[in-house]
């Protein structure tokens, strides 16, 4: 009976990882889209609930990979999150400051 429930854990933990990975391919596909569009994506080839598809959204909002936003009281705008690692004209000031401080720091390095 344990090996049983261990085998339908892990069956589940398999699916949540697939499905994870199916709701991020599709938000990044498209330029945003709606939950129930998503849902309704998602459930042409699988059954999908509610419940579990909405604890994948939370949990991928937390991990900063989508951003969901409420569009009207039924209706959640998901959209992929995009990082713009470009460096920021005050940053690099700031780090070209801290170089020469720490440069002069040293005595007689001339």
């Amino acid at each position: 009976m344990s090996f049983l429930k261990n085998q339908i854990g892990c069956s589940t933990v398999k699916m949540t990882i697939l499905l994870k990975n199916k709701i991020l391919e599709k938000v990044q596909q498209s330029e945003g889209l709606t939950d129930k569009e998503l849902l309704t994506a998602l459930s042409k080839n699988d059954t999908i609930l509610e419940s579990e598809f909405n604890k994948i959204l939370l949990d991928l909002e937390i991990k900063g990979l989508i951003s969901v936003s409420w569009q009207t009281k039924n209706i959640k705008r998901i959209e992929y999150v995009t990082i713009d690692n470009t460096d920021d004209e005050y940053e690099k000031q700031i780090q070209e400051s801290e170089d020469k401080d720490y440069e002069a720091s040293f005595p007689n390095s001339d």
